[in-house]
């Protein structure tokens, strides 16, 4: 059995030894990477990975991330493809296939069925002489690599080093799209970034025309809130507006406890904007939800009026809406 040292030096050995080929390869960084770059940019069609083995679970980690980042992808496992999955593939797709031999008898009994295809291919391997490289329309060759493993054999430093081309050739590629941290949001909904980007139209529950409750601010309180009561939900706050529509005031279901309790005389009879809370706080339909969160947490409030960009209400966002987003925790 090997002694605590021996492992904590055999563990440093294979990351030093990944290290070293990731940075090998960052310096052959070429007009063959450019190319394969443009080419996925350029896809009118999705980008499909493909690869055996290890190889092939880095294949559906780059489709991934190309997925995320902006570029449709899916993952073709060799063997399917050459039993029904083909069917998957067409001419305008492009295909990154990996290999680090570039001879695996998969990968090679598919080339000239992707190639009959007319779909492009893209090859990442470590031998630049393979029937892989020598068949695809673009090659990024790694060359020779020594595996991390004791016996040089499982695959270790040769899938490090396809998993680093991989997500650098996505990330070239996001970043020629211009993709944006709310374009990466919407990919992401349920992780803490999406939750961070998530705006105030995509998570509020009621909206005009459904379920909001609004009146006109020159009624009395009971035909106000008959008048609200047309929408088909049940709110604690009306929406107040002006005869140009715009937000004036919110009357909530406290406001009215509280003038009943006053004894105020007949509150139904009484103005609405006797009762209302004139110039409520409000945001707009494009804000972070994550705004609408500091409101009510700063102001103690359940409800906030969504606007448009001409003060016209659109919806309610509630606190409830954002329950446990988590938008503002980093996590």
């Amino acid at each position: 059995m090997k002694t605590t040292n021996d492992i904590i030096t055999h563990a440093r050995d294979v990351l030093q030894t990944e290290g070293r080929a990731i940075l090998a390869l960052a310096e052959q960084i070429d007009e063959a990477f450019l190319d394969a770059a443009r080419t996925i940019y350029e896809c009118s069609g999705k980008v499909v990975l493909t690869g055996v083995g290890k190889a092939g679970i880095i294949g559906q980690k780059i489709s991934a991330t190309l997925a995320s980042t902006g570029t449709l992808s899916i993952y073709l496992h060799p063997v399917e493809a050459l039993h029904g999955d083909l069917g998957r593939l067409q001419r305008d797709d492009v295909v990154i296939a990996l290999s680090n031999s570039g001879a695996s008898r998969e990968i090679v009994e598919l080339l000239d069925h992707m190639k009959r295809r007319g779909a492009t291919l893209v090859a990442i391997t470590g031998q630049a002489d393979s029937p892989l490289a020598r068949h695809a329309d673009v090659t990024i060759c790694y060359g020779e690599v020594r595996e991390a493993c004791p016996l040089g054999l499982a695959p270790s430093v040769s899938t490090t080093v396809m998993l680093a081309a991989g997500d650098a050739l996505a990330l070239s590629v996001m970043g020629m799209r211009n993709f944006r941290p709310e374009d990466y949001a919407t990919h992401h909904p349920g992780g803490a970034l999406g939750r961070r980007f998530l705006r105030v139209e995509e998570v509020m529950s009621s909206r005009a025309g459904q379920r909001l409750s609004v009146a006109r601010d020159n009624l009395s309180v009971a035909d106000a809130l008959a008048q609200a009561e047309t929408a088909q939900r049940r709110s604690g706050a009306m929406l107040l507006v002006g005869e140009a529509g715009q937000l004036s005031g919110i009357l909530t279901d406290a406001d009215l406890r509280r003038a009943i309790v006053a004894g105020d005389g007949d509150v139904l009879a009484r103005p609405v904007v006797d009762l209302m809370t004139r110039d409520p706080k409000r945001i707009g339909l494009g804000d972070l939800a994550s705004e609408a969160e500091a409101i009510f947490n700063e102001y103690r409030i359940d409800e906030l009026p969504v606007v448009d960009d001409a003060d016209r209400p659109v919806g309610v966002i509630d606190v409830q809406d954002v329950l446990g987003l988590k938008t503002l925790v980093d996590e």
